[in-house]
C-alpha cells in the first residue's frame, strides 16, 4: 500500500536527482527520511547507479590495525546505551549509541570513536525526540562486539573476550569513561552537619553508574578496582544496581580521567 501516492514519490525523486539532501526532501514532503532514502535506492538501483558492494576489512577477520584506545572506549557506550540491529532493508547490520541532545559533546566524541574504530564504513546521526542516535554500519559489527545477543543485556551473559580483556587491560580509563558517558552521571550530593551547634548544608560531588546487568556492573567495578578507585553499591528498591564513588581521592581521579557529561 502506497501511503504516499505517487506524485508525492516523484517530487521526491525529482528533489533528490537535483542533489537535494534526504533530510530536506523529507522535511519538505513531510515523508518520513527512512521512505525517502529507501526510494532514493530503489531509483538508483533502476538506473543502474547503485555503488559497488562495499567490503573494508576487518580487525578480527583480515587483521586490520584497530585502534585500540577508542575501541575500548566505544565498547564502554556499547555496553551501556548500544545496541546492534539489522534492519531488513539494510544489507548490513547497525550499532547505534543513544545520546541526549543536552549533551552535544558526547555525541562528538562518539562519532570520533565510530569513525576511528571503523575508518572505512558509515557513520551517521539520526535524530530523535530529545536525543540523537549515533550509528555504524557494518556487516563484521558482530566480530567486534560478540556480547550481541537476543533479548536484554541483563537477561543474558555479558563476558569480555581474551582479546577485549587485553585491549580493557591497556586502556581501563577510556573503558571505564565509555561506561560512565553512557550509563552514568557525575552530580553534587548534599547532606547537613552540626557546627558549632549550628546545622550546615554540605555539598560534595558523586559519580554514579546504572545497570541492571550484575555482568556489566561487575566489568565496571573490578576496572575500578584496577585504577584504585574506591566504590560501594547503592540498592534501588532492594536491587544493588547503582554504582557510588564519593571518597575525595577517588572523585579527583575520575574528574581528571572523565570529567561530567558536556
Amino acid at each position: 500500500m502506497n501511503l504516499h501516492g505517487t506524485d508525492v514519490r516523484q517530487n521526491a525523486l525529482t528533489l533528490l536527482r537535483g542533489g537535494a539532501k534526504n533530510a530536506d526532501v523529507a522535511r519538505k514532503l513531510n515523508v518520513p527520511v527512512g521512505t525517502v532514502g529507501y526510494w532514493k535506492h530503489l531509483d538508483r538501483a533502476k538506473r543502474g547507479e547503485c555503488p559497488g558492494r562495499h567490503d573494508p576489512p576487518c580487525p578480527r577477520c583480515h587483521g586490520r590495525k584497530l585502534d585500540e584506545t577508542a575501541y575500548s572506549y566505544l565498547l564502554g557506550l556499547y555496553l551501556g546505551d548500544g545496541h546492534i540491529s539489522h534492519y531488513s532493508q539494510h544489507r548490513v547490520p547497525n550499532l547505534m549509541i543513544s545520546c541526549t541532545e543536552s549533551w552535544p559533546g558526547l555525541m562528538d566524541a562518539c562519532e570520533t570513536a565510530m569513525r576511528t574504530v571503523f575508518p572505512d564504513n558509515r557513520v551517521c546521526r539520526v535524530r530523535r525526540t530529545g536525543c540523537s542516535n549515533v550509528k555504524v554500519y557494518s556487516k563484521h559489527l558482530h566480530c567486534l562486539f560478540p556480547q550481541h545477543g537476543p533479548g536484554r543485556k541483563h537477561e543474558r551473559p555479558i563476558v569480555l573476550e581474551p582479546w577485549q580483556r587485553a585491549i580493557v587491560d591497556a586502556h581501563p580509563w577510556e573503558f571505564v569513561r565509555g561506561l560512565i558517558h553512557s550509563d552514568g552521571c557525575r552530580i553534587t550530593n548534599w547532606t547537613t552537619r552540626l557546627v558549632a551547634g549550628e546545622r550546615k548544608r554540605y555539598e560534595y560531588p558523586r559519580y554514579f553508574f546504572t545497570s541492571k546487568s550484575d555482568d556489566i556492573r561487575g566489568l565496571y567495578t573490578d576496572t575500578l578496582d584496577k585504577l584504585g578507585v574506591e566504590w560501594t553499591h547503592c540498592t534501588r528498591d532492594g536491587n544493588p544496581y547503582n554504582i557510588s564513588v564519593a571518597k575525595k581521592a577517588s572523585i579527583a581521579l575520575l574528574d581528571a580521567r572523565v570529567g561530567p557529561k558536556h
